[in-house]
This record gives structure tokens, sequence and C-alpha cells, in this order.
């Protein structure tokens, strides 16, 4: 296996299980994993590390490129929606203050950086490999 390849694999591996770590924290209570904060979204981004796995160690490169951006989007997009779903979570509560003090205690964790650096790897990977040269054999009455 060739090392973009192995960057590859490795990088749909990590993303596989980044879903597992935590994400964010409630009031230093509950801690959720991609899975607690939209189960949906969680079991799409397993389809696509496992699409990305099987293509990657069937080499096939087209599809292992597509997977790797579409998983560093997925990424991105969960973030986003984390973002706006934490900043908007107490926006019922009609005084800015208790409002602030409420969303300040939901904290973004370690796992975030896990989540992006596997799909970065992937893309990584997918951008450095090389489509196969196929060299036509020589015909024996070229050579006379």
């Amino acid at each position: 296996m060739r090392l973009p390849s192995l960057l590859s694999l490795i990088g749909f591996i990590i993303l596989i299980a980044a879903t597992y770590c935590p994400m964010l924290s409630a009031f230093g209570l509950v801690t959720m994993n991609v899975y607690k904060m939209n189960q949906p979204f969680g079991l799409l981004l397993l389809l696509v590390g496992i699409i990305g796995i099987l293509c990657t160690f069937f080499n096939q490169t087209k599809v292992t490129r597509f997977t790797a951006f579409m998983s560093l989007a997925l990424v991105a997009l969960l973030l986003l929606a984390a973002f706006l779903k934490v900043t908007t979570t107490f926006s019922f509560i009609p005084f800015k203050g208790i409002n602030a003090f409420l969303t300040s205690k939901i904290k973004f964790k370690w796992g975030w950086y896990v989540l992006f650096v596997g799909p970065l790897l992937a893309v990584l990977g997918a951008l450095f490999s090389k489509k196969k040269l196929i060299v036509p054999a020589k015909s024996p009455a070229a050579t006379v």
C-alpha cells in the first residue's frame, strides 16, 4: 500500500473513531458525542468512513477522493450546526444576561480536533495519490 493510500486509510479510521469522542459538555454533567448530538448525522459520517476505507483498500482513487472531501464537508457542517445550536439553545429566555450565562456553560470538547484531523488526513492522502500509469506492452513485431 502506497503512503498516500495509507494516509487516507488512517484518516478514515480516525474519522470513525472520532465520532465516539466527547464533542460537547453541558454544564459539566453530560458529555455528548456525535451520536448523542444527532444520531442520523453520526451514522452518515460512519457510512462515509466505511465507504472511504473500502475504496482505499480496493484502490478506487476517484471514489476515495470524493469520500474524503465529503467527510470534510460533513464535519464542517456538523461544527456549524453545533455552534448554531449552542448559541440558540437558550434564546427563549427573555433576559440576555441569563441567556449568555447558560450558553457559556456549554463547552466544546477536544473531540472536535480529532474529528477534523481524520478528514484532513484523508484529503491529504487523496490529493497526493497518483493515477496508475498503464504502459502498453510492446509487441514482438515492433522490436524487429
